[in-house]
């Protein structure tokens, strides 16, 4: 299914205020699959409303207002949205007496009242927050049209808990989507490899780059839940058998989530020690409720000497190779792991930046390390200065996270830094 955002007021033409609520409905639309075609602002005009919204029908499947439902006279979506789908509008009573109960003990002007009339047949989304009520129908052509409220207060509940619903369980279909992880191949790389399946109508498949990771959203359509699962499920296992341990998981939300899991179903815990990470790495681990079951120690160790006094990082290391390398690196795993008593560590130290590279050891040049108390394994990842401070170090954390999350798999490639490209 595409679709389209239309928001509607001369405030968010001018830029007078922020249009934060497309951003937040194509985020929204794209958790059950709908594909935003195209997204614009128009003023207080019912001409170019009109114009917008008749383009907007004849390219896509679902179009969705924002603003102009108010009681002003400025506010003219349903009017013309009913004219131009060829519905009447008609009060709806029970959004009336919502409306009556609001302004109990204040004045109730005709133009508040007007907010309860909507297009005939459609499906009414109380505002639970305000006055204005909104909806969602059919045209004669198939198409679904809905309308929401433009403040975000409005908007962000309506959307969520009538809109989505109204989407995904409409009567005649319902939608569903499977999320499918990828960590260590970039998004156009694995769109290169699968065009026959994101080329297909239902099920469908798209790829999304996020957070230096990326997930195939795989989507179907069907009479019923069991249907559209089972329309999806064969292109989930097409995309496992294709990119094989690439895949960190199907309908997760990280891979600290992952992590996580894994070590609490075989009993292992963890310690981390980080330099250019600055914590983010334990901070991620400890964000995922059951943590404190298998996360020992997180130690920031920043100067050379607090990593030799915490972690038993010999001072021999560090002046022959450097705090960042592969070395250090490997003492800090191994060092974090034995002061804690986990199972496992992970070490991580490089060039962050801004400042601070060398030709030698430029910006972007970081060393994880994972140590099992048997066997320590290194990563290294050279990304470069322009990626940014705060991208490296969580693609940093991110890689330190796909180590253990391949150990505990069993699948190998601890030491393969992302991207890899060979699958």
């Amino acid at each position: 299914m595409n679709a389209e955002i239309i928001s509607v007021g001369t405030e968010l033409l001018l830029g007078h205020t922020i249009n934060t609520d497309a951003s937040f409905v194509a985020r929204e639309l794209s958790t059950i699959g709908v594909n935003l075609l195209f997204a614009g602002t128009v003023g207080d005009n019912v001409s170019r409303l009109k114009e917008a919204l008749e383009s907007a029908l004849r390219r896509s499947d679902l179009v969705i207002t924002t603003g102009g439902l108010g009681p002003t006279g400025d506010d003219l979506t349903k009017e013309t949205i009913a004219e131009t789908a060829g519905k009447k509008l008609v009060l709806h009573q029970e959004s009336l007496d919502r409306i009556v109960r609001y302004f109990k003990g204040r004045v109730l002007g005709e133009t508040q009242k007007k907010q309860a009339l909507l297009p005939e047949g459609c499906t009414v989304f109380p505002n639970d927050h305000g006055t204005a009520p909104g909806c969602g129908f059919e045209t004669d052509a198939g198409k679904i049209i809905i309308m929401l409220p433009g403040p975000p207060s409005e908007l962000i509940p309506m959307l969520k808990n009538y809109a989505i619903p109204y989407l995904t369980k409409d009567g005649q279909a319902v939608i569903v989507s499977r999320i499918v992880r990828v960590f260590g191949l970039g998004e156009g790389f694995v769109a290169e490899k699968i065009p026959d399946l994101t080329d297909c109508a239902n099920p469908t498949a798209a790829t999304y780059a996020k957070d230096g990771e990326m997930f195939v959203r795989v989507t179907a359509r069907a009479e019923n839940q069991e249907t559209a699962q089972a329309m999806c499920a064969p292109v989930v296992e097409e995309l496992k058998n294709r990119f094989h341990e690439f895949i960190y998981g199907i309908d997760v939300e990280s891979l600290e989530e992952v992590v996580v899991t894994e070590l609490g179903k075989r009993g292992l815990h963890l310690a981390t020690a980080e330099s250019c990470t600055g914590g983010l790495l334990a901070k991620r681990i400890t964000d995922i409720a059951g943590a404190s079951k298998v996360f020992q120690m997180g130690a920031v160790t920043y100067a050379n000497e607090i990593k030799t006094l915490l972690l038993g990082v010999p001072e021999s290391t560090l002046k022959q190779y450097g705090a960042v390398s592969e070395q250090t690196a490997r003492a800090m795993a191994e060092g974090v792991r034995a002061k804690s008593g986990s199972e496992l560590g992970i070490g991580i130290t490089g060039i962050a930046g801004p400042d601070g590279g060398t030709p030698e050891k430029p910006v972007g040049l970081i060393y994880i390390a994972f140590c099992d108390g048997e066997h320590t394994w290194v990563r290294k990842m050279q990304h470069g200065a322009s990626k940014g401070r705060e991208y490296l170090r969580w693609l940093a954390a991110s890689n330190a996270l796909d180590m253990v999350r391949r150990y505990l798999a069993g699948c190998g490639g601890l030491e393969e830094a992302a991207y890899a490209k060979k699958v």
